[in-house]
């Protein structure tokens, strides 16, 4: 065991659970990863099950796609069975991650009411205005899945794939009108977990840098993980 994670365990328990939450585009996800790695405690991530599901084309994935697809929230009781039976496996028993989950108020309380103990609540946060800059500027590649963006990582033409030369393209969800209805579900329906964990005395806020090494250094030192110099 690392001495982070000793550190961790000594303040929190022999389990330490955390929840990620903050808008689309702000990189909750990448810094969950890599807490996960670091503490050796998984990253469960609500949008992770729904895609598999959409892609799977199960009953649960053809439910949430009609949602998944307008940029608005997955109905709490399609989502809320699915967490409580992930987190009963074996491989959370020294602790967590949830990213995505709670997205509501009700979804905290249900979270609550399965007697699920959560140690800290780190939201990443950005403006809306960066967000949709990064965003609406990322282009993938539909043959080899390679990623680009406008401004931080452009393609050399500007246009097509450096690696296999096909046509890039905007996914969907990263259209501009998407992610700005996104971004006001957002801010009406997660927003409030702000003050519900504030009251509770467990919520951490840290500001989403252009580096994602200068985010990670901010996120590490909220949650009290010491890296080795």
């Amino acid at each position: 065991m690392s001495d982070a994670i000793y550190i961790r365990r000594l303040k929190y328990g022999d389990t330490m659970n955390i929840i990620f939450f903050g808008p689309p585009g702000a990189g909750k996800g990448t810094q969950a990863d890599l807490v996960s790695k670091k503490l050796e405690i998984p990253t469960i991530s609500t949008g992770a099950i729904i895609r598999n599901a959409l892609k799977n084309r199960t009953k649960m994935g053809l439910e949430a796609k009609k949602y998944t697809e307008s940029g608005a929230l997955v109905p709490d009781d399609i989502v809320i069975g699915i967490i409580e039976e992930r987190l009963s496996d074996s491989d959370c028993k020294n602790g967590f991650i949830l990213d995505g989950f709670p997205r509501t108020v009700p979804q905290a309380e249900a979270l609550e009411r399965m007697g699920i103990r959560i140690d800290v609540v780190l939201s990443i946060e950005l403006s809306d205005e960066v967000i949709v800059e990064r965003m609406s500027g990322r282009r993938v590649c539909p043959s080899c899945a390679a990623s680009y963006h406008i401004k931080y990582n452009p393609p050399t033409d500007g246009k097509k794939c450096d690696k296999c030369g096909a046509e890039l393209t905007i996914r969907k969800d990263d259209d501009p009108a998407v992610v700005k209805s996104r971004l006001d579900v957002y801010h009406n329906e997660t927003e409030p977990l702000e003050d519900y964990y504030r009251k509770k005395g467990i919520l951490k806020t840290v500001q989403s840098q252009d580096k994602v090494e200068d985010t990670t250094a901010l996120t590490f030192a909220a949650l009290g993980i010491e890296v080795a110099v």
